[in-house]
């Protein structure tokens, strides 16, 4: 079974984040999406809504692939939690050139950990290319727009946190 791993904050999940998942679904048998729990960054998000939020947006990924999806929390080096749910690849979204150098350095720091485990990048689809995280909170914030980014449950969630609804 070929185990894929995909790492990322999701604070929250996006339509990016989303379409990532659904064509790493067609690449493995198993994919872990790997919630970090990342205290630096200060999440909007707590880790269980994180989960709840990314399994949710996934579920209908897994019954139309046939791919095991699982999401886990991690806070420990990815290369170890890598090893720990059996991954022989991990796979990293790219939006843009400057996405790119960050994953450059990334990889060259990864494999002196483990050079077994692989580095797969998927480029977002298009119309997902400009979408960040970061960016929709901003928006979100403001009173703004997100429902091109975000499914509507995220939406939902995002205005509730905010006080839009």
């Amino acid at each position: 079974m070929r185990t894929g791993l995909y790492p990322g904050t999701f604070d929250p999940v996006t339509l990016g984040h989303v379409d990532i998942v659904r064509r790493a679904a067609k690449l493995v048998d198993r994919l872990v999406i790997g919630v970090a729990i990342n205290r630096d960054k200060g999440p909007l998000f707590d880790l269980e809504t994180r989960v709840a939020m990314i399994e949710a947006e996934c579920a209908p990924i897994a019954r139309e692939s046939g791919t095991i999806i699982e999401v886990r929390p991690f806070e420990n080096l990815l290369m170890h939690f890598a090893r720990e749910v059996d991954a022989t690849i991990i796979i990293r979204g790219l939006r843009a050139v400057s996405d790119f150098e960050y994953e450059f350095q990334m990889v060259g720091m990864n494999r002196a950990l483990d050079d077994e485990i692989e580095m797969v990048f998927l480029m977002a689809e298009a119309t997902h290319q400009a979408i960040a995280s970061k960016l929709v909170k901003e928006i979100a914030r403001m009173g703004g727009d997100v429902s091109s980014f975000v499914s509507p449950a995220i939406e939902k969630a995002l205005k509730a946190r905010f006080g839009r609804i």
